[in-house]
């Protein structure tokens, strides 16, 4: 069975095409669009036949925060991806409180989804800037407001 809105573009290869995946304009369907992508900041020195930052930043959208059930790109809690000269990936990470306890199980997971990608990876754990739910992706909010959360109740801090 086709699905009716890829049926307008099977067998075409055209890049210029204004369609994603699912046969619409690209992001109007909810898909992830390039230009909807969290703004890390992301180098790679040589791409040629390594994965690159962005490959990273797609495998970390399987890191789960074991607390909240979110991914930590979507979270914001990653805020930025480095491909060094070897190959070797440096993340730079926050976590949602410095005394956060599950530390080694962030780590763990993603040593699991970057294993086969890159060679090898470091996390430089950060606090400046210190994370806060404004660092949290429309898809992030949409995600926790299906687990009950919502945003409008929360209390505001400052002057």
């Amino acid at each position: 069975m086709m699905n009716p809105n890829l049926a307008g573009s099977v067998g075409k290869a055209d890049e210029t095409s204004d369609t994603c995946g699912c046969g619409n304009d690209h992001g109007s369907c909810g898909c992830a669009d390039s230009d909807s992508e969290p703004d890390i900041p992301l180098k790679a020195i040589d791409d040629i036949g390594r994965a690159t930052a962005r490959d990273v930043q797609e495998a970390l959208h399987q890191v789960i925060d074991p607390e909240l059930g979110i991914d930590v790109v979507d979270l914001g809690l990653v805020y930025g991806i480095e491909i060094d000269e070897l190959g070797r990936a440096i993340i730079t990470m926050t976590l949602t409180t410095p005394a956060c306890p599950l530390t080694d199980l962030i780590e763990d997971e993603t040593a699991s989804v970057l294993a086969g990608l890159v060679e090898e990876f470091r996390i430089d754990w950060t606090w400046t800037p210190p994370w806060s739910i404004e660092k949290i992706t429309p898809e992030g909010q949409a995600q926790l407001a299906a687990l009950g959360f919502n945003f409008d109740n929360l209390p505001t801090y400052g002057a």
